[in-house]
C-alpha cells in the first residue's frame, strides 16, 4: 500500500507535473469551455490555462462546497464552513468565470447555451458535471421534496446542515434508518464513514439510539475495516443489513418515515435515503449520456465516445474500476488536460496512468483508507494495475489509525489549495 507521505504528496505532484508540460503556441490560443466548478472542472481548468489555452469556467454557485470531510459535518466535529471554497483563485490563474447554469449544448456547433439566454463557443468543452441524486421516483416514493423530510446529503450544502440538525433534535434512544443504494455511486465508502461519524454522534449524544443501515449490496469499499472497527468502537449500535438479508430498500413511505423492503418496513427517527444517481442533467443535455445514465468515454483522451470534441471527467464519467471520488476526478482532469493539449499539437496523448485514495474516518482519530492505480484496457475501461494498491493493515494500532485520520485531513488540504488557492 501506497505510504501516507506518499498520498499526500501525490495531489501536488500530480499537478506539477501537468504544469511542466509544454504549453501551446501562444499565436493559436484555442478556447477551451470547462462546465462544472468541483474538484474535476476546477483542476481541468487550472491545468489547461497553465498550458495556454483561452479557459472559461462556467458554475452557476459563486462557491464550491466539498464532499470529501462533510461527513463530519453531520457528525458534528466540523464546520460547514471549513467545506467552502471560492473560485478566486481560479481567476487569478487567468480563467475566466461565467457565474450561470450551462442549460444546453450544442456538439455540433461548439456551443454552449447558458440558463442567461447567452451563448458560449468553444473549440473543445471539458464536463465536469458531477452527478444528479434521483429524486424522480426511481425509488419509489422518493419523489421531489422528499429531500427535505428524508435528506439524501449526497451533495455537500443545504443537505448535510439539514441531516446534521434532524440528528441533533432526534429523541432520546431514536432509531436513525440508512438507505444504501447498488453500485455505482459517488463515493463508495461515503455511506460507511457516515455511518462511523453518526454513531460517534450517538454514542456521544444519544447513547440509546439505534442506526440501521439498509443496503443494496452485499458488500463495500473496506467492508472488513469498517466492521472491525464499528465493533471496537461502537458495539452494540450500528446494524448492518444487507441484499442477502432483506436490505435493499424497494419503497420509501417519507408520510410514515418508513422504509421498505422485501422482507418488511423499518421506521425511524431520521431517515437518510442516499437515492440511485447518474450524471447530471447537462450531461443527458450535450448527449453525453448513454441509457445507464453514466457517460461513456475513451480512456486514453477522455473524449465523449458519443459526442466529439467534448471530454468528460470527474463523477459523471465511466470509468471502469476507477470509483467516483475526489482523487480521482482530479487525477483524470489533469490527464485530460495533457490529452487536449497533446490534440492541440497534433500529437498522440500518451497513456495516462491514474492514482486513487479513498479515506475514510471511522471516528476523528480513527481512519481507514483504500488505494489503486489503473490504465485503460482492451475493453476500452480502465482496470486495476495489479498489485500496485491495497488497504489499511487489518492489524494496524491505534497510532496507525490516527496517522490515516491526520493524512485524510493532510491530503483534503493540499487538494483544494491546488484547486482552488
Amino acid at each position: 500500500m501506497m505510504q501516507g507521505m506518499t498520498r499526500r504528496a501525490a495531489v501536488s505532484g500530480a499537478l506539477a507535473a501537468a504544469m511542466a508540460s509544454p504549453a501551446i503556441s501562444q499565436a493559436r490560443r484555442p478556447a477551451i469551455a470547462v462546465v462544472g466548478g468541483g474538484f474535476a472542472g476546477g483542476a481541468a481548468a487550472r491545468a489547461l490555462a497553465a498550458r495556454g489555452f483561452d479557459v472559461t469556467l462556467v458554475e452557476p454557485s459563486a462557491a464550491y462546497v466539498a464532499c470529501p470531510l462533510s461527513n463530519a459535518v453531520i457528525g458534528g466535529l466540523r464546520s460547514m464552513s471549513a467545506q467552502t471554497f471560492g473560485y478566486g483563485g481560479l481567476r487569478k490563474a487567468g480563467i475566466r468565470l461565467v457565474t450561470a447554469a450551462a442549460s444546453a449544448i450544442d456538439a455540433e456547433e461548439r456551443q454552449i447555451r447558458l440558463e442567461t439566454g447567452d451563448a458560449l463557443s468553444y473549440d473543445r468543452l471539458v464536463l465536469a458535471p458531477g452527478i444528479e441524486a434521483r429524486v424522480d421516483g426511481a425509488l419509489p416514493g422518493y419523489a421531489a421534496g422528499a429531500e427535505e423530510t428524508m435528506p439524501h446529503a449526497w451533495k455537500a450544502g443545504p443537505q448535510t446542515a439539514l441531516l446534521a440538525r434532524q440528528l441533533a433534535a432526534m429523541k432520546e434512544g431514536g432509531t436513525v434508518l440508512m438507505a444504501i443504494p447498488a453500485n455505482p455511486y459517488r463515493c463508495p465508502p461515503g455511506p460507511y464513514e457516515r455511518a462511523s461519524l453518526i454513531a460517534h454522534f450517538l454514542e456521544r449524544h444519544n447513547p440509546r439510539a439505534k442506526l440501521i443501515l439498509l443496503d443494496a449490496k452485499d458488500a463495500f469499499s473496506k467492508r472488513s475495516l469498517f466492521q472491525a472497527a464499528w465493533a471496537e468502537l461502537y458495539p452494540g449500535l450500528i446494524e448492518w443489513v444487507p441484499l442477502s438479508g432483506g436490505g435493499k430498500v424497494t419503497e420509501v413511505d417519507v408520510g410514515a418515515m418508513s422504509l421498505v423492503t422485501e422482507f418488511g418496513r423499518h421506521r425511524g427517527d431520521v431517515v437518510n435515503v442516499i437515492p440511485p444517481q447518474r450524471a447530471a442533467p447537462i450531461a443527458v443535455a450535450a448527449g453525453v449520456a448513454d441509457r445507464s445514465g453514466w457517460c461513456p468515454i475513451d480512456p486514453m483522451t477522455f473524449e465523449s465516445r458519443l459526442r466529439p470534441g467534448i471530454h468528460v471527467v470527474g463523477d459523471a464519467a465511466i470509468m471502469g474500476a476507477i470509483p467516483k471520488s475526489a482523487f480521482a476526478a482530479h487525477g483524470e482532469a489533469l490527464a485530460a488536460a495533457e490529452a487536449i493539449a497533446a490534440l492541440a499539437a497534433g500529437v498522440a496523448p500518451p497513456e495516462p496512468r491514474l492514482i486513487n485514495t479513498c479515506y475514510s474516518l471511522v471516528a476523528p482519530d480513527y481512519g481507514i483508507s483504500v488505494a489503486g492505480v489503473y490504465r485503460p484496457a482492451a475493453n476500452g475501461l480502465f482496470a486495476d494495475i495489479a498489485g500496485a494498491g491495497g488497504a489499511s493493515a487489518a492489524d494496524a494500532g491505534r497510532n496507525a489509525r490516527r496517522a490515516e485520520a491526520a493524512y485524510a485531513e493532510g491530503w483534503f488540504r493540499r487538494i483544494t489549495a491546488d484547486v482552488f488557492g
